[in-house]
């Protein structure tokens, strides 16, 4: 097999997203949500050859400490700061710390709620090694990053590494773009991107695995669900797997640049 890496991660998180159009949602709905969907993805967490990083809120982390302490036996947890709603800059270092002492192992990563901006000093200071809150391409209406490198990259002495975007037309290979495109189309340019790159970052939530039916969501962000989505994304590791391996973004790191 090729010396090809898939860095496969979630952002493990409360269900804010109604929040964003107007609709009341409880935080402990949001929460449950979220857990909901962590259960329907059990099948890809458990599975031995795939390893992945959980971007994790300290907050969610808080609420099933057992859960996320039992995931990170194998897999990589890492920060998505305290809150997914509310962001201080002391979340940075808070989040970390709350992590650390849930997982009982070292946080290395950090990626922002919605991919915002993040001063990458405020990072560093805080002791992680690398950041993935950055999407390389545009996206109407939330960002216009066609500027950034498509690839892993060093900014302030912060390693980043940008979610995967297909090469010259910077197609976003994100959870939007699985969701709205033919699965063929997807899996053609996930595999074309890691044989390009060497790697392919691609990130998932896993409350889009849920019944998100009857929330008044636009229907591009709630497109498939549950066991039809939960197919889709099998299907997808299935083609990866014959590429690559699924290891964790620390793992990765390791490998290319040691932290």
């Amino acid at each position: 097999m090729p010396d090809r890496s898939i860095l496969l991660s979630f952002d493990v998180e409360e269900f804010d997203m109604p929040l964003e159009y107007g609709q009341s949602i409880s935080p402990q709905e949001q929460l449950t949500i979220g857990k909901q969907g962590l259960d329907v993805i059990a099948p890809v967490l458990n599975d031995t050859a795939v390893q992945t990083t959980l971007f994790t809120t300290a907050n969610f982390a808080d609420h099933y400490p057992d859960t996320i302490k039992a995931l990170s036996e194998k897999h990589e947890i890492a920060s998505h700061t305290y809150y997914h709603s509310s962001f201080s800059n002391e979340d940075i270092a808070k989040s970390k710390d709350r992590l650390e002492v849930i997982t009982g192992q070292k946080i290395y990563g950090l990626r922002m709620p919605r991919m915002k901006q993040v001063d990458m000093h405020l990072l560093k200071d805080a002791g992680y090694s690398y950041d993935s809150s950055v999407n390389p391409t545009w996206l109407p209406g939330r960002y216009n990053n066609l500027h950034l490198p498509r690839t892993l990259y060093t900014e302030n002495e912060m390693i980043r590494i940008p979610a995967s975007v297909s090469p010259v037309l910077r197609i976003p290979l994100f959870w939007l773009t699985f969701k709205n495109c033919p699965l063929n189309t997807f899996i053609h340019l996930a595999l074309k991107t890691l044989k390009k790159d060497g790697y392919i970052c691609l990130y998932f939530h896993p409350w889009e695995f849920t019944d998100l039916a009857n929330y008044q969501l636009p229907s591009f962000t709630k497109r498939w669900s549950k066991d039809i989505l939960l197919e889709r994304l099998l299907q997808t590791i299935t083609s990866l797997k014959k590429e690559g391996d699924f290891i964790s973004m620390n793992t990765y790191l390791q490998k290319k640049v040691p932290v």
